[in-house]
């Protein structure tokens, strides 16, 4: 599955230079308008070291790591609820697997808070009620439908209606008492029922604060604080200084990780985002070797190997017959797939068998 994340967040909390700093983008920072009709989109590379040892081991002619795009909506959220010339970043916001959600921790005079004065409690509660506002529109609108619809319906299709119009208010009575969707515990048919509408607060989200270079040092204490107050479910806090992340992309690698070492960063803070964002989504890498290349991939955890055949093309999946497997540590202790056959490590594993993180696999199929 290939990953999008939409990055939200208030007015001038730095969304843009932290999309910069994901996707290596120069999109400009400066105020952003709705009417533009436009959002940032920008691709960055899964940072995968076992891609790295595996092409060392294999010598592949090529090499393809996964990827994730990033939409950045510059307006506010409730500005797109309200304005219908919105509607559309609105729509593609709402096609997203996560969002990401910055909040201001930095100082900057030349650059006034909306508010006056930083508070990032405060603003995580001012995004939430975005979010809860723009799910209770759509909610209102479709049981508004399903009302006239009754009207006329035949049985078979007045108890689907009657089955939706009940979900769709016990979610609107919970979203009244600002409780998030995602924090709900839905039956499967529930589930079902409001899957297509793409509801905002559904989705999972890590909280991003955008912190200035002189808290850096509080970087572990501030998430330990935030993430006992507001993870849960499908939500997470971490915090990095976007500004110096943006910077850091304009150098090399070897000089970018000094520059780290200087503020104690041991790794990157957009690795992490993609990181906490696998963790959030239920996601894990599997890596197939083909036609001279290795190719990380991206599934959800529990996916099963006809179907991880068919995320590589769907004849696969169609004419699979089965996948000859191992783990990356194996192939690793091994030293190449001549040796790990030898050694028996080498698995042939039928349909039902479930990818495991870091498998190796050759996917045998028949078309």
């Amino acid at each position: 599955m290939s990953i999008n994340i939409g990055i939200i967040g208030l007015a001038k909390s730095g969304k843009t230079t932290v999309f910069n700093a994901l996707t290596r983008g120069k999109a400009g920072t400066g105020t952003y308008s709705a009417e533009s009709l436009t959002a940032h989109v920008g691709m960055t590379k899964v940072p995968e070291r076992r891609l790295k040892v595996l092409s060392d081991m294999l010598h592949p002619k090529k090499v393809v790591p996964a990827e994730v795009t990033y939409i950045d909506i510059g307006a506010t959220v409730k500005s797109l609820v309200k304005d219908k010339i919105g509607g559309e970043l609105l729509n593609r916001l709402s096609t997203v697997d996560a969002l990401l959600n910055i909040v201001r921790a930095f100082k900057d005079e030349s650059i006034p808070h909306p508010e006056g004065a930083l508070d990032v409690e405060r603003d995580i509660g001012a995004m939430d009620l975005e979010l809860v506002f723009s799910d209770l529109a759509i909610i209102e609108r479709r049981l508004e439908r399903v009302e006239t619809s009754l009207k006329g319906a035949k049985p078979p299709e007045c108890q689907t209606l009657l089955h939706e119009q009940q979900t769709l208010l016990k979610l609107k009575g919970e979203l009244e008492k600002d409780t998030p969707v995602r924090d709900l515990k839905l039956t499967p048919e529930e589930t079902k029922a409001i899957a297509h509408f793409q509801l905002l607060t559904a989705k999972p989200m890590l909280i991003v604060v955008n912190i200035g270079e002189d808290q850096i040092p509080q970087i572990a204490s501030l998430e330990t604080d935030l993430n006992s107050r507001y993870s849960r479910g499908g939500r997470r806090v971490m915090a990095l200084c976007g500004k110096l992340e943006m910077e850091l992309t304009q150098l090399d690698d070897a000089a970018a990780e000094e520059f780290r070492a200087t503020y104690g960063i041991k790794e990157s803070g957009l690795d992490r985002i993609i990181m906490q964002s696998y963790e959030l989504l239920g996601l894990i890498s599997f890596f197939s070797i083909a036609s001279g290349e290795v190719r990380a991939w991206t599934i959800p955890r529990g996916t099963t190997t006809v179907k991880a055949a068919g995320k590589i093309h769907t004849d696969m999946e169609r004419g699979f017959i089965k996948a000859e497997v191992i783990s990356f540590n194996d192939l690793v202790k091994s030293g190449s797939l001549a040796e790990a056959r030898k050694k028996g490590l080498l698995r042939l594993e039928g349909k039902e068998h479930t990818v495991q993180d870091g498998d190796v696999i050759t996917f045998l199929f028949n078309v």
